[in-house]
């Protein structure tokens, strides 16, 4: 058949090694120079240059001596394919045919290496039988090597052997040398598997989510240019199943082309990476943004192509690369990874696709082929311990991933002084990651209105959160959408605010690094021992602006109202099974929430007055009234619940 894909597919099915350690060169090219140095050689040459291939030539035209040397014999041993072309007077020459003899040696002793051979103008049957043009060279060879007929002999089989193997044959094509060269090097490329991207071996998990990404594709159906958004929260796997796809698909497209890390890269390389892998040697360089937008749209928007933009973090960006419908040729895919929906809706995808977590099982593998190279540990201490951080991981990979290579080769007692470090501290990798999305958000207040979620209204009703957020002075339908669009918060079933555990770990830990040893300079504080301490040691400031304690179910300690003095910058206070003496009449006049079921009637002074609560729960509260009906005027906003119950 002709250069064409089967064909192709069919040479050299040996499996390619495991290891890579002993090869020098990609391809070794054997050749008649006399010809085809300067024409197709040359040609096949400086194109798997252009492609990306190691590709060994020999330059020297004056080769002498009966024996190849021995850098052509390392260069063979050491080259992943050898490629033979076979032209009519190939076989004139004994030095390509000691070449010959040993590239078909080295291919029967070493697993993985290949063999394609290219007849170029000769017929595959003559090169079989050493017919027409190759008859008459073996009659001389066999009448000067009489004495030595066993090197003719191994000669002959040689080219029986290499000729038996599917190749690439000029005459069963149209006959122009540019394609057919192009389909070697396609063929080539992808035995070498040079476009594939890294990704981690035995990948747990990878295989259903590309299979659901597939069913979005479509690769093969209609013609229309499908835009595909994969959106998550840092760490769900995102660029790991991105990358899975265009292994699986991009030898299907024309052009491909997978953009990494696109927040933190140079746009003008951006777009000269992308012209360069698509547009191979037609790229053209470009120097300034609107150029590459430009050339993008212009040299593009015929080619069928493959492109994975990786990570991205703004409009502009993909403005700028031009992704867009008309950007590229009928049939083309684009898929977008991000943690901001925002774009995804702006460019009207096709289909979004949401990284499940990991199921138990699947964490549970995938942490311990980090720890200990094994799906599941023997030692079953070991594997209790694993089931418990796995817990904390919440089905996140990349948490999975980096504390299974921390945990990796550490005794069991290190094991579990990491867990009990992990439940006050979250690990500095994974902190640092996820705090990219929270480094990302459009302002201060959006930040704030995060930080309060973190440390008090997870699982609260979401209208409910907004109405405190709202008296506060913030723009919650803006900011908590924000949020949302960045995937930092969700929203259950039950219309409830939701979080991940490490999210929430991660925002509670920016709050603790502003002033980690004085836990009375913090802006809020969530965790008992911290804010049992502040109001014992009488420690508090005017930075505290939100304060919750449930002490309900434990020894309930006595606290003294005058720990509340210096929070005069206190806006949101949850208190339950917490007692006080004195009544708390230096409450801060800021407080627009106060949640305190069981409020104790002697803690409040005549002459209460809080003018700017917003939220106030004192159910299960023996309250009859304020005297002061000043109380009855505040700005109660929204909700006021079981407000002065009396039991």
């Amino acid at each position: 058949m002709d250069v064409a894909s089967t064909a192709l597919e069919a040479s050299s099915s040996s499996p390619p090694s495991s290891s890579t350690e002993h090869w020098k060169y990609d391809v070794f090219l054997s050749f008649r120079g006399i010809d085809t140095r300067q024409t197709f050689t040359d040609h096949l040459y400086w194109t798997l240059k252009d492609n990306g291939v190691n590709a060994y030539i020999d330059e020297n035209e004056l080769r002498r001596g009966e024996n190849i040397p021995d850098e052509l014999k390392h260069a063979i041993e050491r080259s992943r394919i050898s490629v033979i072309v076979f032209s009519k007077r190939y076989a004139d020459s004994t030095w390509c045919l000691e070449e010959l003899e040993k590239i078909m040696e080295c291919r029967r002793a070493r697993s993985g290496q290949m063999v394609l051979p290219v007849f170029y103008n000769v017929d595959p049957t003559h090169v079989r039988k050493q017919t027409g043009s190759f008859a008459q060279a073996f009659r001389r060879h066999e009448k000067r090597f009489r004495e030595d007929k066993d090197k003719v002999q191994r000669w002959r089989y040689a080219f029986t052997e290499a000729a038996n193997l599917a190749g690439a044959n000029l005459r069963n094509t149209d006959g122009y040398e540019g394609k057919f060269i192009r389909k070697i090097v396609d063929h080539i490329t992808r035995k070498l598997n040079n476009t594939c991207l890294d990704v981690a071996t035995n990948q747990i998990g990878i295989e259903s989510r590309v299979q659901e990404v597939s069913n979005y594709l479509n690769v093969g159906g209609p013609d229309d240019v499908r835009i595909i958004g994969i959106l998550g929260m840092v760490g769900t796997g995102k660029t790991a199943v991105a990358k899975a796809i265009f292994n699986k698909f991009h030898r299907k497209f024309e052009g491909k082309s997978f953009l990494s890390k696109v927040r933190e890269r140079d746009m003008v390389k951006l777009q000269n990476q992308l012209l360069c892998d698509i547009l191979k040697p037609a790229k053209k360089e470009v120097c300034s943004i609107a150029e590459g937008t430009k050339e993008i749209k212009k040299r593009l928007s015929s080619i069928r192509a493959l492109v994975i933009i990786d990570d991205v973090d703004c409009q502009k960006k993909l403005d700028e690369l031009a992704i867009k419908r008309d950007s590229f040729g009928p049939g083309s895919r684009i898929i977008i990874t991000t943690t901001n929906a925002h774009f995804l809706r702006i460019l009207e995808v096709d289909d979004t696709y949401f990284p499940p977590a990991m199921s138990n099982e699947e964490a549970l593998q995938l942490l311990c082929c980090r720890a200990f190279t094994e799906r599941h540990p023997s030692d079953e201490e070991y594997l209790e311990l694993s089931r418990k951080v796995v817990e904390y991981c919440g089905g996140l990979p990349l948490a999975l991933e980096v504390l299974g290579s921390y945990l990796c080769k550490r005794t069991k007692r290190e094991w579990r002084s990491a867990l009990r470090k992990l439940k006050r501290k979250p690990h500095g990798e994974i902190h640092e990651k996820l705090k990219i999305s929270y480094d990302g958000l459009i302002d201060d207040e959006v930040q704030a209105i995060f930080l309060d979620i973190c440390c008090f209204f997870i699982g609260m009703k979401k209208d409910h959160v907004m109405a405190i957020l709202d008296g506060c002075d913030f723009d919650p339908l803006l900011g908590i959408g924000e949020l949302h669009d960045r995937c930092l918060v969700s929203v259950d079933e039950g219309n409830n605010l939701m979080m991940h555990d490490l999210l929430r770990d991660m925002g509670r830990e920016i709050v603790r690094e502003k002033s980690p040893g004085i836990k009375g300079k913090r802006s809020r504080l969530w965790d008992p021992e911290d804010v049992t301490d502040v109001l014992i040691t009488n420690s508090g400031t005017e930075r505290i602006e939100g304060v919750t304690l449930d002490l309900q179910g434990s020894h309930e300690p006595s606290f003294s109202a005058e720990a509340l003095k210096n929070m005069q910058g206190l806006r949101l206070l949850k208190l339950k099974g917490v007692k006080f003496t004195g009544d708390c009449k230096h409450l801060s006049k800021r407080l627009r929430w106060l949640c305190w079921p069981g409020f104790p009637p002697e803690a409040i002074p005549e002459d209460f007055n809080q003018p700017n609560i917003v939220d106030i729960d004192l159910s299960h509260s023996r309250i009859q009234v304020w005297k002061d009906s000043d109380m009855v005027q505040c700005n109660l906003n929204q909700i006021i619940n079981s407000f002065l119950q009396v039991f």
